[in-house]
């Protein structure tokens, strides 16, 4: 019985150890560009995010590579969407909108603005209500640092 559980124990870590990794989308590919600078303003939890995501990006340090400077300004609103016939809030909505300019030179080339929102029901366990308000706003941060480095890379298609 133990080399029959034994051998499973090997064919497991065996199959545990080369199995195909994940990977984020944005983080081992290579860039003809860097973004030397991020300046951020408004809400701490957005930002970080944001530079989080773009923090992943590595450029492939070739001669014509280009440099950019980022400047992020944050805002998060939660909103009461409906409430019971008590009064008390069911459905919540959090949107957050962030204005970014793409500087290169000190040229702006983007001068963009980038909303989402999220509608989420309300919890009675004000914890675990924390913990959804907080997936939901690191998700829709990184949507919102994805776009932007969607928006760099077009810079360089043209």
């Amino acid at each position: 019985m133990n080399k029959i559980l034994g051998k499973a124990i090997i064919l497991f870590l065996l199959f545990g150890l080369t199995a195909c990794s994940y990977k984020p989308i944005f983080s081992e590919k290579n860039y003809n560009f860097e973004i030397k600078e991020i300046f951020t303003e408004g809400d701490k939890d957005v930002n970080k995010f944001i530079k989080n995501k773009l923090g992943f990006i590595k450029s492939n340090k070739s001669s014509n590579e280009k440099s950019y400077a980022i400047s992020i300004k944050s805002n998060k609103k939660r909103e009461i969407v409906s409430k019971d016939t008590k009064g008390d809030p069911v459905k919540f909505e959090v949107t957050i909108l962030v204005e970014y300019k793409i500087i290169n030179n000190n040229n702006t080339l983007v001068d963009n603005k980038i909303e989402k929102k999220n509608i989420y029901n309300n919890d009675s366990d004000q914890f675990k209500l924390e913990q959804t308000e907080d997936i939901i706003l690191q998700n829709l941060s990184e949507s919102i640092g994805d776009s932007i480095i969607s928006s760099i890379i077009n810079l360089d298609d043209n």
